[in-house]
């Protein structure tokens, strides 16, 4: 599963060089910047109450370390839940990889349709992220080798949400309710394997951006990098030349004498760090992401964003007034990713 997520990284940045080395580029996934302080913690208790279930460490195996548990967090809303006694419905987050309140709190759409249905919601944090950590809730024991980090997968996160499921059925007196899962990315993949592998617990699954094929000798491994480049051109043939001769601009510049000072002002780096590689890295990151999140309406999910954060990242590279300076057209770029509150002085790759 790493594996396929590390491709697709991969995959994007040498979709738009052909010059620059992807050996230079480390390659992060959503899941590695999520920091506690993006969650908001006024609007908690308005969108869900903190519950937790005893969860058992290997559910396919009888070794003694089998039979360990673990707290799993877990959020409800029942709001707008019908009840069991009218055999409503019960909508259930299948948990990403990381803390299950960021997710939350940015999964508008099943708050928007519960009342609609009716539904109870449910939101199930992924084993091994958020306060769901085996071994003690103690991340250096739980990660610290394969003995007890291999109890992180798939396999086993889809059996502790069935396990979940049908205990919070039971002990709702809801087992009549009908469950639909949601998920969306990994989560997306966790709402469609789960429908497959437990079909007698879930009614269907509704997977967002969820590239379920995406494993080598099934999938192209150019796929992402083709979805990601064509949201970018889709805005501007002129945003999409610009990004993509960028990256030799860069190299040439940082090869230079003073390159790299001049590098610095242009995107106002601070003064502790820079490598060509580096802001390589970090401009990849602001596309990648930014693609990512290409909502209609502002957002907080991974930064700060505009509504069609894309569209204005490509205005900043049309701009007229920053002429055929690149870096210029670039350093506007950035900003809309790194900076729409406007409160940086400078950037600190090394972040």
């Amino acid at each position: 599963m790493a594996t396929s997520f590390a491709f697709l990284w991969f995959s994007f940045f040498t979709l738009l060089s052909s010059t620059v080395s992807i050996a230079k580029i480390t390659p992060g996934f959503p899941s590695s910047i999520i920091r506690p302080e993006k969650l908001s913690h006024t609007t908690k208790n308005q969108l869900y109450k903190q519950k937790y279930f005893t969860q058992i460490l290997d559910h396919f195996n009888f070794n003694p370390q089998s039979y360990q548990t673990f707290q799993q967090r877990y959020l409800i809303n029942d709001t707008f839940w019908g009840g069991a006694h009218k055999n409503a419905p019960i909508f259930v987050y299948m948990g990403n990889e990381g803390d299950v309140e960021w997710f939350t709190q940015n999964t508008g759409f099943m708050f928007e349709t519960a009342p609609h249905f009716k539904a109870l919601l449910i939101f199930i944090e992924h084993r091994f992220y958020g306060k769901s950590i085996p071994f003690g809730g103690n991340k250096d024991v739980a990660y610290s080798n394969s003995s007890t980090h291999g109890y992180l997968s798939s396999t086993q996160a889809l059996a502790d949400y069935a396990t979940l499921i049908i205990d919070l059925k039971k002990n709702l007196s809801a087992t009549d309710s009908p469950v639909v899962v949601f998920g969306g990315s990994y989560g997306g993949m966790l709402a469609a394997w789960f429908r497959l592998k437990y079909p007698h617990i879930t009614i269907g699954a509704l997977a967002s951006s969820s590239p379920i094929l995406h494993f080598e000798n099934i999938t192209s491994p150019y796929i992402f990098n083709s979805i990601i480049t064509k949201n970018f051109r889709s805005e501007s043939e002129n945003c999409y030349k610009v990004i993509k001769g960028s990256w030799q601009q860069i190299e040439d510049k940082a090869n230079q004498p003073g390159g790299l000072e001049t590098l610095r002002k242009s995107f106002r780096i601070c003064k502790n760090y820079i490598s060509a590689s580096s802001l390589e890295s970090w401009l990849y990151t602001a596309y990648t992401y930014t693609a990512m999140t290409d909502y209609p309406t502002p957002s907080n999910f991974l930064s700060p964003l505009p509504a069609y954060p894309v569209k204005q990242m490509c205005k900043a590279i049309d701009n007229p007034t920053t002429g055929n300076d690149t870096f210029a057209k670039l350093y506007g770029v950035a900003n809309i990713y790194y900076n729409y509150s406007g409160s940086a002085t400078c950037f600190d790759l090394r972040r």
